[in-house]
């Protein structure tokens, strides 16, 4: 019996990880608890109970007495999709037999303390690239795609740098969007740019929380209340922070 608990325990742990890389990776919830269950009828648990939220994870495993429960707390979230990707394929191996608990354990636990992000320079660099493409998505014109560039690089850049001094992802975001819209404004005083509005908007594009307005409404088609209503609600916040800051400029002309 004291072997079977401790079985019981070794595969929660593993899903939990799991579920644990894929939320703080930006996977959707219903993803989160599919695989989890997927995992765990691979070893051999076909009764389980999971709760997803994006603050934490809630999993239950039957089939032993007592049922036993686990909960983790997930305190920061980001958008990594490799990371996603990378234990959706530990999962196939799992329900296909090619891999053990005790590897499954090693490959999640090597994952969660990696760091596939590209490096800083390029983040911002894609960020700047991508505002000065977007702007002229919106029908802009290539005058003002330098402009776009440097304000949506530079919004990135301080939006990361205030994340780490003010933990609070709101004002990281009003700030940034703050910067976008005096330098938006500066170029165009100055006579470098000509569409205002043409700048701001393919600068901030690079802060709209486009992923959180996708899950949000997958969870929400997928019968995910709690989850799809929490993450809509992180997303109407993102949108306020940049349209606050942004307005905050604009009262000031």
């Amino acid at each position: 019996m004291e072997n079977q608990v401790e079985g019981t325990y070794d595969i929660m742990e593993v899903c939990l990880l799991a579920g644990k890389i894929m939320l703080q990776s930006g996977g959707e919830t219903y993803r989160v608890e599919d695989t989890m269950m997927r995992i765990a009828a691979a070893f051999g648990i076909q009764m389980t109970h999971s709760y997803v939220t994006p603050t934490g994870i809630i999993f239950s495993a039957e089939g032993t007495e007592p049922t036993k429960t686990k909960l983790i707390r997930i305190s920061e979230r980001s958008t990594d999709l490799k990371k996603v990707a990378m234990v959706n394929s530990i999962s196939r191996s799992i329900s296909s037999g090619e891999m053990n608990i005790n590897e499954a354990l090693k490959q999640l636990k090597e994952i969660d303390s990696l760091d596939v992000t590209f490096p800083f320079k390029y983040q911002v660099a894609a960020a700047s690239l991508a505002s000065g493409c977007f702007m002229i998505m919106f029908n802009g014109g290539w005058n003002d795609f330098l402009p776009s560039m440097i304000s949506g690089g530079l919004g990135y850049l301080s939006f990361v740098y205030f994340h780490r001094f003010v933990p609070i992802k709101f004002f990281s975001e009003f700030l940034a969007s703050f910067v976008i819209g005096l330098l938006s404004v500066l170029f165009v005083k100055m006579g470098i740019g000509d569409q205002l509005d043409k700048i701001i908007i393919g600068s901030v594009m690079t802060l709209v929380p486009g992923l959180l307005v996708t899950n949000a409404i997958r969870d929400l088609m997928a019968g995910h209340l709690v989850s799809g209503l929490s993450k809509g609600a992180e997303a109407f916040l993102t949108a306020f922070a940049i349209g606050a800051g942004i307005a905050v400029v604009l009262s000031f002309l």
